[in-house]
């Protein structure tokens, strides 16, 4: 109290001198500093607090929508999971009666490729789009001729940039709606009726966990291919073991077996790529959650070393001032 007391004496001593004349280290500093650096002077702290504050309010906002996102991956993961395993068993027989001849010698190749039409699903299309551009090129050559399907946006985003004249068929939204075989037989017919082709290769990602798919390519031959190589006595050989009754020829039992394995794989393929995309997206989002969270803490600590700092310097100032004046 009696050194408040002493200040407000010392400064109605003081008074009419300042308003008379200003000091010189005020008069120096006013002719060194533009206006708009004196308009910035006072506001230099409260700027910088805000502009943190800002931050940490943008950060909190996306940890809010990571969270979210990745519980919508989740309730869509439970309801397709369930599906995606009752569907293997209808490519199996396919598989024990025909095989899964990856590496057969075609001259009309057609690289089906399966992705999402969202983002923010890890690397699976990515994955997708490599294995496409290296089956073909492995399938390539003077006389051979290579073409692709693609379902979904992010594999046609990437693909039209170097293979547009190779791209026969690109679908679009085909998760708009729940998945079921009906519709993704109309895609396979649709398929089958734009394209010629003595092996279609189908690129998915195979469901194995939340946090592991596994790269998976499903080779479906047509129906000379498959005879060619029923005869040949390869891999197809044990096909003649089965007795055909019925009028029907070898060569339309074979076409009408090719065309249900085809859909038959392509219903597996695309809701075991739907299982991945959701697994692959709620890893990504748990991902951006922490690292928001990460990326919060810091700035908190920023923000209050920055608020500490500019306490401090006020404090100094008021002292320095009182000093001066007292002494």
């Amino acid at each position: 109290m009696a050194m408040a007391a002493a200040l407000r004496r010392e400064g109605k001593r003081l008074a009419p001198l300042m308003s008379s004349q200003p000091p010189i280290n005020t008069t120096l500093r006013s002719s060194l500093i533009s206006p708009l650096d004196q308009s910035s002077i006072g506001g230099a702290r409260s700027i910088s607090t805000q502009i943190v504050r800002n931050r940490m309010k943008s950060v909190k906002n996306i940890q809010k929508i990571t969270k979210a996102m990745k519980m919508v991956a989740a309730s869509k993961l439970r309801a397709v999971q369930t599906r995606a395993e009752n569907s293997r068993g209808l490519w199996q027989p396919f598989t024990a009666l025909l095989g899964d001849a990856t590496s057969v010698d075609v001259k009309k190749n057609v690289v089906i490729t399966v992705s999402s039409d969202k983002g923010l699903c890890g690397g699976i299309n990515s994955t997708s789009v490599k294995i496409s551009r290296a089956l073909s090129k492995l399938n390539s050559g003077p006389d051979k001729e290579t073409k692709y399907v693609i379902l979904g946006e992010k594999a046609k985003a990437q693909l039209i940039r170097d293979s547009k004249k190779d791209i026969a068929l690109s679908l679009t939204e085909i998760q708009k709606n729940p998945l079921n075989y009906t519709q993704v037989s109309v895609l396979a017919d649709d398929i089958l009726k734009n394209v010629e082709y003595d092996a279609l290769r189908i690129v998915f990602n195979r469901f194995q966990s939340v946090v592991q798919f596994l790269p998976t390519v499903s080779t479906i031959l047509s129906p000379e291919i498959v005879e060619r190589e029923a005869e040949a006595g390869g891999s197809l050989g044990e096909l003649d073991s089965y007795e055909i009754e019925g009028g029907d020829t070898k060569s339309e039992i074979l076409q009408n077996l090719t065309e249900f394995q085809f859909s038959c794989v392509m219903f597996n393929a695309v809701l075991e790529n739907a299982c991945s995309e959701q697994g692959a997206r709620m890893s990504a989002m748990d991902s951006s959650s922490r690292n928001a969270g990460d990326m919060l803490d810091r700035l908190t600590l920023t923000y209050n070393r920055t608020r500490q700092a500019s306490i401090t310097t006020e404090l100094i100032e008021i002292i320095s001032g009182a000093s001066a004046l007292t002494g």
